[in-house]
């Protein structure tokens, strides 16, 4: 279909090429030949009177008005996604959507993970993908990129709705062979201890109930410092250290590992983890069933 002489399919090439710079790349993921792609990278230079993309070296890189056009584009594209899927009735039972959502380890595991088990079999053809948070989240959610973001309510976006998914509450996780579980943890104790902390993304950013320790001035002693939090039992077991963790993920863990729980001895606040989406999707609803879902597997009885 052509407006104003533009063939509309171009955009989406144009979107896919401003974000992968390279023509093979997008060529991949349009399930198209290079030399199609090639093609589609020509009309669009000609349509626009300018280069886009300009080749330094062996990698490509957009001109001043590709810049420009880039945030018009995603604007167009999203809108006419959330006119399709809004527009469409859905039935989980037989919709062969993907839902594309960015949560952390400790999400997929504890809640992500269970629920896809659940969908195997009351939306047997839905697909899921769920991706690490990075710093660019939030703009993937605002570009329409991804369906869902999961993550601690300290860090969404003003920019889009955000709802609660549940609170969380943090144990003390450690080697069932630790002698500091033998009896009930006290401050003392746990302040005398080797921990293992949790730093997360490429600005190493402390997880919430590490920055929570530092902020009402308990400073441990941090031994080993992991990147997720699927990786904290591998540097506990046959150790004396002991880990902060979300309850629900380390009663999951314990399930795999031998691994003792306790209770923190002193006031910690409960983690808000909240599920944010595009504005546009308000509608969606796909979304929306899934947002569901989603709350009922965080309301589910622990094990």
């Amino acid at each position: 279909m052509r407006f104003k002489g533009l063939d509309l399919n171009l955009l989406v090439a144009f979107d896919v090429l401003m974000t992968t710079r390279s023509v093979s790349r997008s060529a991949e993921q349009l399930h198209l030949s290079q030399p199609a792609m090639s093609s589609a990278l020509g009309r669009l230079r000609d349509y626009f009177g300018d280069d886009l993309l300009i080749q330094q070296g062996k990698r490509m890189f957009p001109t001043a008005y590709a810049e420009s056009l880039m945030p018009m584009v995603h604007d167009v594209l999203r809108k006419v996604d959330a006119v399709i899927t809004t527009s469409t009735n859905f039935d989980p039972a037989t919709s062969q959507r993907t839902f594309r959502i960015i949560a952390s380890d400790y999400v997929t595991a504890a809640v992500i993970a269970p629920l896809v088990r659940t969908l195997a079999v009351i939306a047997p053809q839905i697909k899921i993908e769920a991706v690490l948070p990075s710093d660019g989240s939030a703009e993937l959610i605002a570009q329409g990129a991804f369906d869902l973001l999961i993550t601690p309510e300290e860090f969404i976006s003003p920019g889009q709705p955000a709802e609660l998914l549940f609170e969380e509450q943090h144990v003390f996780v450690g080697w069932k062979g630790n002698p500091i579980f033998a009896d009930k943890l006290t401050e003392q104790v746990v302040m005398a201890a080797s921990h293992v902390g949790v730093h997360m993304g490429n600005q190493r950013t402390s997880a919430f109930a590490d920055s929570m320790m530092e902020k009402a001035g308990r400073f441990r002693q941090i031994d080993v410092i992991a990147s997720s939090f699927t990786i904290v039992p591998w540097f506990l077991i046959e150790t004396n250290r002991i880990a902060l963790m979300h309850e629900r993920l380390a009663r999951r863990m314990a399930d795999m590992f031998p691994l003792a729980i306790a209770q923190i001895p002193f006031p910690f606040p409960s983690m808000r983890e909240m599920i944010q989406f595009n504005r546009t999707r308000s509608g969606d609803e796909g979304l929306i069933w899934l947002r569901e879902r989603l709350r009922e597997e965080g309301a589910m009885p622990q094990p």
